[in-house]
């Protein structure tokens, strides 16, 4: 395993606004956006630049997958187009009595919000785009 891919596993506030950070600015394809609901796993496959390490230039290939999501909602996301790529701009949340809405926040107003009942997300690095 390379030294700069990273791993980041977050069940709480403070790990997600590590994802976030790590992924903000990150390009999906609408393609690589999967819900998976019989296993409720949520997965987006993101090209993220490498901005926890000194090469500031260095993209990579990234999973960003999210565990116990319940309901998926997208907003201003043309799904009939899967070549679309978007923006990722950050990730954040709601606690709402006992369940948490995660937010994926995309440019062109644009989101998805994930009904989930813990917080269980991990940001795994793939391999580096040459």
């Amino acid at each position: 395993m390379n030294k700069y891919l990273a791993k980041i596993i977050a069940s709480d506030q403070e790990g997600l606004q590590m994802i976030s950070a790590c992924s903000s600015g990150a390009k999906v394809k609408i393609a690589d956006i999967k819900y998976l609901s019989s296993n409720k796993v949520f997965l987006l496959s993101i090209e993220r630049t490498k901005v926890e390490s000194d090469q500031e230039d260095k993209k990579i290939n990234s999973i960003c997958r999210f565990d116990f999501v319940d309901k998926v909602r997208s907003k201003n996301i043309d799904q009939s187009n899967q070549e679309t790529v978007l923006e990722l701009i950050g990730i954040d949340y709601l606690k709402n009595n006992d369940v948490y809405e995660i937010n994926l926040i995309f440019n062109n107003n644009s989101h998805i919000a994930l009904t989930t009942e813990t917080i269980e997300a991990r940001l795994e690095d793939q391999s580096e785009i040459k």
